[in-house]
């Protein structure tokens, strides 16, 4: 299971270690957007902190519908107790968790200032 909370601004936040080949690893506080279809977006600057690896770009969907070109990195991700290889679409806003990340898990949230954001497999192998 993964827990997070609401913030003041009642956005669904988790904590996400991420990292890169080599193993540098930094905590990036990330907000719930479910209108991303990507795994992860991070500001070029945290890419380049954290010197992730260019792999592609790619058309993303995002909230609104509309699609724009990302360039994507590869990087790891605890999620869930596991490392897991993500791509990482480049954009410069706050940090995103998209609905790629959330496939296969249920998301709860209780939607006061303060409340429990928990994801949890929906089946044991679920990654």
């Amino acid at each position: 299971m993964i827990q997070g909370v609401v913030n003041s601004r009642y956005e669904a936040t988790l904590p996400l270690v991420i990292g890169n080949k080599q193993g540098k690893r930094q905590v990036i506080h990330t907000v719930i957007d479910t209108g991303f279809n990507g795994f992860l977006s991070l500001p070029s600057a945290v890419i380049s902190t954290l010197n992730l690896s260019w792999s592609a770009s790619d058309i993303v969907t995002l909230g609104d519908g509309s699609e724009t070109l990302f360039d994507l990195y590869a990087a790891t991700v605890i999620w869930d107790g596991e490392y897991c290889e993500i791509d990482v679409a480049a954009s410069e806003t706050e940090p995103l968790v998209g609905m790629a990340l959330l496939h296969h898990y249920r998301l709860q949230i209780d939607a006061v200032q303060g409340g429990i954001v928990k994801i949890e497999a929906l089946h044991p192998s679920a990654r």
